[in-house]
């Protein structure tokens, strides 16, 4: 994966999921909850973006789009 390509929903999800069962121990150390909390928000912004990105083609012409064309309309 080249830097310029987003981390799969897969990786930002299981990265909140780890987060998650971490915290819910409650036996991080303080000093990392800090941290954790970070690289939560962040994997939950790239798990919502790549889920508007989906919305988004949805709720376009996506699906209507391509027979439109095939008909010549």
């Amino acid at each position: 994966m080249s830097a310029d390509t987003p981390p799969a929903y897969r990786d930002a999800y299981a990265r909140l999921s780890r987060i998650a069962a971490e915290l819910e121990t409650g036996e991080a150390d303080l000093d990392r909850v800090l941290p954790l909390l970070e690289e939560a928000r962040e994997a939950y912004a790239q798990c919502r973006g790549r889920i508007e990105a989906v919305r988004a083609v949805l709720a376009g012409d996506w699906a209507d789009g391509g027979e439109a064309e095939e008909d010549g309309e």
